[in-house]
């Protein structure tokens, strides 16, 4: 027996009627991959300001993508849980298809830009006399697994939108 059996998250999203206007089947597909977006998402962010930042201009378009579809991803899912979806007549399917369309570009770039300012690990640059690395140890390490998690919740992303057109184009 799986764990999402018992998600009340899970039984919400599976239950509910999406429009009148769309298919509701591959709904209960999309339930694993919507709360691993979340949760790697959100490792992402978490990850990116633990390491305090270093490269600004590189690292703060990393944490708006995951700040914002951390938050847009759970107003998402609150209109699910809550039932609103029955009462606006809109296409949901197509809307779900469109926010997942940009997450995952986004999120591919916020990849990129990660794994780049990573690579800037070994720069040096000349704050003192002595050329330090651009990346102490301690932020290398927190930039790599914000790399991965960036790339794994990019993936999910991914996954989810091809649910998505799956859902909106049978």
């Amino acid at each position: 027996m799986w764990i999402h059996d018992f998600d009340p998250v899970v039984i919400a999203v599976e239950n509910t009627r999406v429009s009148n206007r769309g298919s509701t089947e591959g709904w209960h597909l999309a339930r694993e991959v919507f709360l691993e977006n979340m949760l790697f998402g959100g490792l992402v962010w978490i990850l990116v300001a633990s390491s305090n930042v270093p490269l600004p201009l590189l690292q703060g378009w990393v944490m708006f993508v995951s700040v914002t579809a951390f938050f847009f991803s759970l107003l998402f899912l609150g209109l699910f849980l809550s039932g609103m979806v029955t009462q606006i007549d809109a296409n949901w399917n197509f809307l779900d298809f469109a926010y997942h369309f940009t997450v995952f570009v986004f999120y591919f770039g916020a990849f990129l830009l990660e794994a780049a300012a990573t690579s800037l690990h070994d720069l040096h640059c000349n704050i003192t006399m002595t050329g330090q690395p651009l990346l102490n140890d301690n932020q290398y390490n927190i930039n790599v697994a914000a790399s991965i998690f960036a790339f794994m919740t990019t993936a999910c992303y991914g996954c989810s939108l091809g649910l998505a057109l799956r859902r909106w184009r049978p």
